[in-house]
């Protein structure tokens, strides 16, 4: 707005009768007997002229407020003072002259120093009998608030508010300085928007909130004049306690005679306004995560916070960060998808009760941006209260002997994103996607076979003493959780079934060391000692393929969403909009991501992981599915990979769409060793949740297709197999060798038109990759039956799509 047109003389009287009247009311203070003289006149113009006539003023503490991902669903309030600036225009004008009335008539009439008003507080003041008088302006209450929220130092503060001369004389000299520079507009707004009104409010608009649920455009006389009644003394006029209320009635009824007085109302508003009775809502604004707009929301809040108080964009130390947060008056416009997280919530607590020692945790992150979309845990977001505590007694029972209690139902833990020594869970097989990517990368393609044992001897030095090493030495010796996943099998079959034979000496091909780089390049992160001290010794990692290390939830659907993303990797972030109180926006909501993978491996993971959720692709080759009902359930194209640990004590699924990538891990947070085993398929299992969630998050979603990989990442260099039908084993050995193949003689011989102890054929029987196995059948003589041909190993890739029987290994 425009400054006001100031008259230099009238400005200069001022000036003058402020520093005559400033000498009276110093000597008033100190020397009674002398303070008419014209001495302490001529020494109170001199004091006053020497005084600052430059008022600093620092934004006050506003409120910051987090939204959902649709920009208006409330999410939380974070503040140190609850406070929102407000232009004029957004203040119902009986507000305005609701203020006026209570505090200062003259106000459009002064110019920052009531002259009247100082000297006849003087006289009244020097009368005995008489109750002190005040002579502040609402400029000279702004200029006391403005300092006191300008102060560096808490003594500062204490200066800005003691009631002594030297305070009036600098508030009268600033007062001038500020009522040249600003409009009565503009002087009115700030003291509005700075004003305490008790009750945790700071500034008109938090007071209309809470005292009575409206914006301060929609106050009415009744409501203003009580507001503006309570600035004076807003504890004792507080119309929410007992005491307060009659005597917030009188200061109201008070405030509007003198709107009347001052012509702002009729007589007759006056008399209708005093006959409402006086109700307020006492409705304080909820600060912090703990008070979520929904308690269960109260964990994504938590991530955020965290994320924030991690940005140094925000500030150097985490006090600055939180000020900033608390104090910065931002609009968040935050990633959560209301959606999306309703449809978690829902799941999570379907599974599991929130009086359950096993948590069920879903995560959810959009691809290409990193988004976190939902975050759902069946825990109440808060503090157990010691006095009163409901959580139960801990699971584990170390703690347990010792009557310490667990964190459930309630819990503030970051539980789904880690920190504050929440390390992580395993998460079983779904590391192999690991092992799959950092082939892909070799150059290895999908549709590379491994003869796949029922145990595998591999290089890896274990413990002797240890069940997973073979007996008798301290090699690392994998089995799987079904023998009938034992024979040759291709990424897609091996990753399908959850082939623990297979990834491992997969695994042992590519570098242990290389498959570790890969996780960690897809977000991955190890918080536990122990992961971090075997990742410096990772080439002897041998059981990281099957998920030993420990991630997260929010982890771990990222890593999925990069490979949804075709490669992109995006960091996890908790926003997609910041904007300060101008309005302007921060690019510290950007998504920050980069390629970290090429198109081609990414989308041939893709291909392998739709597979397990009983997806697949034109080209894919896929047999067994040990999450088959997601495709048919969720009803889009879908990827993923399900796991399990060692005794089942945590069990994970991944379902993702091009929108969406869902990670769930059930496990206990209390207590890891647990002895409860953790489900998968049944109704109280880690897979409805997951894909749960992912189908109902995808209502309205259009389906989009997965890109197939191409043809040289799918089948690799492609060769004709000889045909050595009816040749000796050692002969058809020899040719395949030749050829360019590894040979392999099954154990099984078939029924065949060759003499008994021949080759009766090979699995494949067309064509494979260069350097891949090729199983000799063996012939067990007879003729075979009409029409038909050797059957070869049923879980051979090409062979009958038999579903698998067990759950994932490792």
């Amino acid at each position: 707005m425009r400054k006001r047109d100031h008259n230099v003389l009238t400005n200069a009287a001022s000036l003058l009768v402020c520093g005559l009247l400033a000498g009276v009311v110093v000597a008033a203070a100190a020397f009674p007997a002398v303070a008419m003289s014209g001495l302490a006149a001529k020494a109170g113009a001199q004091t006053f002229g020497a005084l600052p006539t430059e008022l600093t003023v620092a934004r006050a503490p506003q409120i910051s407020y987090l939204l959902a991902s649709d920009g208006k669903t409330p999410l939380a309030t974070m503040y140190d003072e609850n406070r929102r600036d407000v232009k004029l225009a957004d203040i119902s004008p009986y507000m305005q002259k609701a203020i006026i009335a209570a505090e200062d008539h003259e106000f459009y009439k002064h110019n920052g120093v009531d002259i009247n008003g100082v000297a006849r507080a003087f006289v009244n003041n020097q009368n005995e009998g008489a109750g002190r008088q005040g002579a502040s302006t609402l400029t000279m209450q702004y200029v006391r608030l403005a300092i006191a929220y300008s102060a560096t130092h808490p003594a500062d503060v204490v200066a800005a508010t003691e009631d002594t001369s030297a305070r009036k004389l600098r508030e009268m000299r600033l007062a001038l300085q500020v009522d040249e520079e600003f409009s009565k507009d503009e002087i009115l707004t700030r003291y509005l928007n700075l004003a305490s009104f008790g009750n945790g409010a700071y500034g008109i608009f938090a007071a209309s909130q809470v005292y009575f649920g409206k914006p301060p455009s929609k106050l009415k006389i009744e409501e203003a004049a009580l507001l503006a009644g309570m600035v004076k003394a807003p504890t004792t006029n507080d119309p929410t306690t007992k005491a307060g209320y009659p005597l917030a009635l009188e200061r109201r009824d008070y405030v509007i005679d003198n709107m009347v007085e001052i012509k702002a109302i009729t007589q007759q508003e006056a008399d209708a306004a005093k006959a409402v009775e006086l109700k307020v809502k006492d409705k304080r604004t909820p600060n912090g995560c703990v008070s979520a707009n929904v308690n269960s929301w109260g964990f994504f809040c938590d991530y955020f916070y965290r994320w924030w108080m991690d940005q140094e964009t925000f500030g150097s130390t985490t006090y600055d960060r939180e000020r900033r947060l608390k104090s910065g008056g931002y609009t968040v416009v935050t990633s959560i998808d209301v959606q999306a997280q309703r449809a978690a919530d829902t799941a999570v607590r379907k599974a599991k009760s929130e009086n359950s020692k096993e948590a069920a945790m879903v995560a959810v992150v959009e691809p290409g941006t990193g988004r976190v979309r939902a975050l759902a845990v069946n825990r109440q977001f808060k503090l157990d209260d010691p006095k009163n505590p409901k959580n139960r007694i801990a699971s584990d029972p170390a703690k347990s002997r010792k009557g310490i209690r667990g964190n459930y139902p309630a819990t503030v833990n970051p539980l789904l994103t880690g920190g504050d020594g929440i390390t992580g869970y395993q998460a079983g097989s779904t590391f192999k996607m690991f092992t799959l990517v950092a082939a892909l990368e070799k150059g290895i393609p999908l549709s590379y076979p491994i003869n796949a044992p029922k145990q595998f001897k591999s290089e890896y030095i274990i413990d002797s003493s240890s069940d997973a090493a073979c007996p008798g030495t301290h090699f690392y010796c994998p089995t799987n959780s079904s023998d009938s996943m034992a024979g040759v099998h291709n990424m897609w079959s091996a990753f399908g079934r959850s082939v623990n034979t297979y990834f491992v000496p997969l695994q042992q091909q590519v570098g242990a060391e290389n498959v570790v780089k890969v996780a960690k390049r897809l977000g991955i992160n190890f918080r536990a000692q122990e992961d971090l001290d075997l990742e410096r010794g990772a080439h002897q990692w041998g059981a990281f393929t099957l998920g030993v290390s420990q991630t997260t939830p929010l982890d771990l659907a990222n890593a999925y969403a990069t490979l949804a993303a075709d490669g992109k990797f995006c960091e996890p972030i908790p926003v997609q909009e910041i904007r300060d109180p101008e309005g302007n926006k921060l690019d510290i909501a950007n998504p920050r991501c980069e390629k970290r993978f090429s198109t081609e491996v990414a989308r041939a993971a893709v291909d392998a992981a739709r597979c397990p959720v009983g997806d697949r692709s034109s080209s894919s080759k896929c047999t067994g599915a040990t999450a088959g009902n997601v495709r048919k359930d969720v009803g889009a194209p879908v990827a993923g990979k399900s796991g399990t640990t060692d005794s089942e004590k945590t069990a994970a699924l991944v379902a993702m769409t091009k929108q969406y990538s869902v990670a769930g891990i059930m496990a206990d947070p209390d207590w890891p060793q647990t002895n409860v085993k953790m489900k998968h398929a049944e109704k109280d299992g880690i897979n409805p949740p997951v894909w749960e969630t992912l189908r109902d998050a995808m209502k309205g979603k259009p389906r989009i297709q997965f890109e197939p990989p191409g043809q040289k990442i799918s089948e690799g260099d492609q060769r004709s197999i000889p045909d050595v039908k009816c040749q000796s084993v050692e002969t058809a050995q020899s040719r395949l060798k030749g050829a360019g193949f590894e040979p392999v003689v099954s154990s099984t011989k078939v029924a065949s038109t060759c003499p008994a102890g021949t080759a009766a054929g090979t699995s494949p029987d067309g064509r494979t990759i260069k350097g891949g196995l090729v199983t000799i059948q063996v012939s067990s003589g007879g003729a075979a039956p009409p029409g038909n041909t050797p059957s070869g190993n049923p879980n051979q890739p090409g062979g009958p799509n038999r579903p698998g029987t067990g759950r994932p290994g490792g």
